[in-house]
Order: structure tokens, then C-alpha cells, then sequence
């Protein structure tokens, strides 16, 4: 009992112990580049010594307390066996014990201390199952901070408008609102496009229309239903998005397709390669659609990703189109062309674009100017451009006003 009271905060030091470890290392793999480029390896191995080493520590302490079970355990079935065979003998010179009852006596008694032996190892585990169970219902246990209405609002036709009704946004302990008072409406066919410094809000924006996070204020609308009543699966199915960052799944560039649509043909894919820029080098490859693809999609090249990303969310065929920062991997030449082959596709969707680069978002119908949290412009590029000092500002950093006019 003092054995496996020991091992409780042990077994919950090593767990803990193992997970810095492994942070440790998946850090520095992911960031090889980057050690290798700053000659930070010495400084890098000494990290994951000192990870190492605690974690060797913690386990060899463990060890030496289940090695020590197990002499422990052996010293008294043995004891049990010659306390036995002495009292026996005696009891068989006597004449009131045969050998064969004794024997049969040393049998039992074998078979109830190897079950004792074997419980006395289930209790040795039994601290470390139990610390391994309380970190699994932590993550069970975890409330999600978007919950599925009750009972949906009835399906609405599908118009592609999106609506932000004063909507406000602050993230779980922060002193401030990321959004404050975003009103706006993109509608079906027209593109709007949303610019401003880093950390304006703009992806916090655009993830609230997929309710990747519910709003703390106010209501965003698709449709002209607020997505905190919406069907998630009717409300994700008339939305196709592209991500800041594209995360490839591990498969083929088929595979990870049909993510946007289970059903889609090999002509449906191309077509979707084609405007998305991406079919001349999934052609230069060996296996075509069928081309493997690594975890995250690390065998390409980030623009290669990025339009691969953007094929995924036009082969959805959705009437909502969420651009996040999308095209800023490519050169300038494939954003104009891939701009220009996305009007068609979309013409009957609302297209919303988070961008960097004015030359990206320029021909919007309607630029919204993020700046703090707040939108503190809307209109056209030449618009903007007249009266806006945050607009032209952005613009200035980037090309002179003439050239930008």
C-alpha cells in the first residue's frame, strides 16, 4: 500500500514529464530550419537533455519502486511455502497429515498467492491507468464553447447573403473586444473585400460567419438566419472557405478534394484545378490526381498549397466564399490570373476577401477598412482612396497613389 501511495504522484510527475518531452521535440522538428539557420542546435540539444533527463529521473524513481514489488512479493510466497513444508513435517511425523494432503495443501496455497501476485501488479498500474483516465475526461469533459441549437431554425433558401449585425467579439480573458460594432452585408454576387493593419480582426471576422467562434454581441446572419440557429451541416454546406493557413490532409490531391465535395469526378477536379491556377503542376506529376500528399502538405510549395486549398472550396460549389489572405504566396501574375478566372465561378455567390496586397482586393464592390477592431471605412478602391487616411495610408506602403489611382 505505501509502494503504490508513492507511485500516484510519480506516475502523474512522469505523464507530464512525457508531454514536455514531446513538445520539446515535435518543436524542434517542425523548426529544423530554423535552428539550422540561427546555428542554434547546442542551445536546441541542451533543451531536449534537459527534458530527457527529468524524464529519465521520474522513470527510473518509478522503476525502482516496481522492481522492489516483485522481490517483495517472491519473499513471502517462499516464506509461505517453508512455513508450510516445516509445519507440515512435523504434523506428518506426528501422523495426523499425509504427504499427499500436504502437498496438495502447497498446491492451493501456490495457486492463491500467484493470484495475489497477480492483483498486487494490477494495483502497481493502477496509479498510472488512473492518471492516464483523468487527463482522457479532462479533454472529454471539456465544455465546447459552440453548442448546436436545440432545435434548429427551418432551412431558408439558399440566396448567399451574409449580415453582421453590431457584432462584437472578445476572446475568452481578454480585456478587450476583438470586434466592436461590425456592421455590414455581402450579398449574392458581389464581392467584398476586408483590409487592415496585423491584428485588426480581420480572420477573427471571417471565422464567425463558419461559427468557428460565436459572437459576444450582436448576430451574424446567412441567409437571414442567425448561424447560432442554423443546422451546423446545412450552415457548413453553403459555405466554402480557404483558411489563412491551408492545411493539407495526408492522401492524394483527389483525396483531399473531395473533401469540398465526396462526389466529385475527375473532369470536376481538373475544371477546379484549372481556375484555381493548379492544373499545370498536378499535371507535371507522375501520378496526376492521384499524386500522394503529406501530412499538412509539406512535399509543396506554399503557393501550390494555397491553390490547391482554393480548388478545394470552388469544387464545394457553395453560395458563400470565404477568401482568408488566400493568394498571398503567389506572384503577382497568378493572383491576376486566378482573380480573373474566380469571377465566373462565382458570380452567383458572395464573395468575401481577406487581403494584404491592394492589387488583390482593388476590384471588390465594397472595401471595408478594419482598423482597431472597427471598421473605420467602406466604398470602392477610388473611393477609399479619396477620403479614407487609414486606406491610403495601406496603399502608400505599397505603390504611390498615382500608380494605385
Amino acid at each position: 500500500v505505501v509502494l503504490i501511495t508513492l507511485m500516484g504522484p510519480l506516475f502523474t510527475k512522469m505523464q507530464r514529464r512525457i508531454d514536455n518531452l514531446n513538445r520539446v521535440l515535435r518543436e524542434q522538428i517542425t523548426g529544423i530550419r530554423v535552428v539550422r539557420a540561427f546555428v542554434r542546435e547546442r542551445h536546441e540539444s541542451k533543451g531536449f537533455d534537459v527534458a530527457n533527463s527529468e524524464l529519465v529521473d521520474t522513470t527510473t524513481k518509478v522503476g525502482r519502486l516496481m522492481a522492489s514489488m516483485f522481490p517483495f512479493v517472491g519473499f513471502v510466497m517462499n516464506l509461505s511455502t517453508v512455513g508450510v513444508m516445516w509445519f507440515g513435517a512435523q504434523r506428518i511425523a506426528d501422523g495426523h497429515l499425509e504427504i499427499g494432503q500436504l502437498t496438495a495443501f502447497i498446491a492451493y496455497l501456490m495457486q492463491i498467492l500467484i493470484s495475489v501476485m497477480m492483483t498486487t501488479m494490477l494495483m502497481v498500474m493502477a496509479p498510472r491507468a488512473a492518471v492516464c483516465a483523468d487527463r482522457i475526461m479532462e479533454v472529454l469533459e471539456t465544455e465546447s464553447s459552440v453548442v448546436d441549437p436545440a432545435t434548429p431554425a427551418p432551412t431558408p433558401e439558399a440566396t448567399g447573403s451574409v449580415e453582421f449585425r453590431d457584432v462584437t467579439f472578445a476572446y475568452p480573458g481578454a480585456e478587450e473586444p476583438v470586434l466592436k460594432n461590425i456592421n455590414f452585408t455581402a450579398h449574392a454576387g458581389r464581392t467584398t473585400a476586408i483590409i487592415g493593419s496585423t491584428g485588426s480582426g480581420k480572420s477573427t471576422l471571417v471565422n464567425l460567419i463558419p461559427r468557428l467562434f460565436d459572437v459576444t454581441g450582436g448576430q451574424v446572419l446567412v441567409d437571414g438566419v442567425d448561424v447560432r440557429e442554423f443546422d451546423p451541416d446545412q450552415l457548413w454546406a453553403r459555405i466554402g472557405i480557404v483558411p489563412q493557413k491551408p492545411y493539407l490532409f495526408t492522401g492524394s490531391v483527389a483525396s483531399n478534394l473531395r473533401y469540398g465535395d465526396p462526389d466529385a469526378t475527375d473532369e470536376s477536379m481538373w475544371h477546379a484545378l484549372t481556375v484555381a491556377q493548379a492544373e499545370d503542376f498536378v499535371r507535371e506529376k507522375d501520378g496526376e490526381l492521384e499524386t500522394d500528399v503529406a501530412q499538412g502538405g509539406t512535399n509543396v510549395s506554399g503557393g501550390q498549397r494555397q491553390r490547391l486549398a482554393i480548388a478545394r472550396a470552388l469544387i464545394k460549389q457553395a453560395q458563400v466564399y470565404i477568401f482568408d489572405d488566400s493568394f498571398s504566396a503567389l506572384d503577382v501574375a497568378t493572383d491576376a490570373r486566378l482573380r480573373a478566372a474566380l469571377q465566373p465561378e462565382t458570380e452567383d455567390a458572395a464573395v468575401i476577401i481577406v487581403g494584404q496586397r491592394v492589387a488583390t482586393i482593388r476590384a471588390a464592390d465594397e472595401i471595408l477598412v478594419l482598423e482597431d477592431g472597427e471598421i473605420v471605412g467602406r466604398g470602392t478602391h477610388d473611393e477609399l482612396l479619396a477620403d479614407n487616411e487609414t486606406y491610403q495610408e495601406i496603399v502608400e506602403s505599397q505603390l504611390s497613389v498615382e500608380a494605385a489611382a
